[in-house]
């Protein structure tokens, strides 16, 4: 089963939270800050407490991903007895340089901890199947996901295998539409929801092109579409959103899908290399 369909509860509501309506914060608040009173209580229970309807909590289980309140307790006590508690440390004014620096490392490896939590065996292995047999990969990116996007083809041009990365939406869907069933296109959204991203994803299916996402853990247009959807996990911060927090779960991604299939590749790979650094040592003086 895929993390979106069993277990992180408390992931899935940090994931999801932005995108809440007021009453959805409501539950989710209540959720994060008594996760133990919430194993123990009944639906009821925390509708009274919270003073909203039995079915406003299992509509906010549903849109979190989970079949209803029991399964989410079950989820929730999962998480409680591994400790899986929120640990993030806030950043305060007053905070010294060094202890605001201390925090952002902080945030960053429990980013990275939070993503390999619920990266999925199956869906990785698959990904980077299709990538070894890709006749050519694409990466595609808007705003803060096309510079990931740039990072991912800087490291897989190593392969051997032709790559490209488009920022711009125009370029992404006039080459999506070029592809076959023989190419790789791996799109990056945080959101999962960002119309050009959408767009290309569309025209690439429409191709027969096998398509991965690199996004959010929270339920999104992208991770539904994609034939492989890889998830992130990152936190919101009073000065670092949570999108900017998911580029070190996204590049993380990357570098372990580019280990593997140059693993997969090794000996093709040789070649590429020799001709890339005898032509990079030409720039050096």
């Amino acid at each position: 089963m895929s993390p979106t369909e069993t277990g992180h509860c408390l992931h899935r509501i940090r994931a999801s939270y932005h995108s809440f309506r007021t009453k959805e914060k409501k539950i989710a608040d209540y959720i994060l800050e008594h996760p133990e009173e919430i194993v123990h209580s009944t639906i009821s229970q925390v509708a009274e407490n919270l003073e909203v309807a039995d079915a406003t909590v299992f509509r906010f289980c549903k849109r979190i991903g989970f079949k209803g309140y029991q399964a989410m307790k079950i989820a929730l006590a999962s998480e409680i007895v591994t400790g899986m508690k929120d640990i993030h440390e806030t950043i305060l004014e007053g905070d010294s340089e060094k202890e605001v620096a201390e925090k952002v490392f902080k945030s960053n490896i429990r980013t990275l901890e939070d993503t390999l939590e619920v990266l999925d065996a199956d869906a990785f292995q698959q990904a980077v199947q299709l990538l070894l047999s890709a006749r050519r990969i694409e990466f595609y990116g808007n705003g803060g996901s096309g510079v990931i996007a740039m990072d991912a083809h800087h490291k897989f041009i190593r392969t051997g295998i032709p790559t490209i990365a488009y920022s711009d939406s125009h370029f992404q869907v006039m080459s999506a539409s070029q592809l076959t069933s023989e190419d790789v296109v791996v799109l990056i959204s945080h959101s999962g929801a960002n119309r050009d991203i959408l767009e290309a994803q569309e025209v690439a299916k429409a191709h027969g092109v096998n398509t991965i996402g690199i996004t959010t853990l929270a339920k999104s247009p992208l991770s539904e579409r994609v034939d492989v959807p890889l998830y992130t996990v990152s936190s919101e911060t009073e000065y670092r959103s949570e999108a900017l927090a998911s580029r070190l779960a996204q590049l993380s991604i990357i570098d372990a899908l580019y280990v593997n299939v140059s693993i997969g590749r090794k000996e093709l790979m040789q070649h590429s290399l020799t001709e890339m650094r005898r032509a990079i040592s030409q720039k050096r003086m």
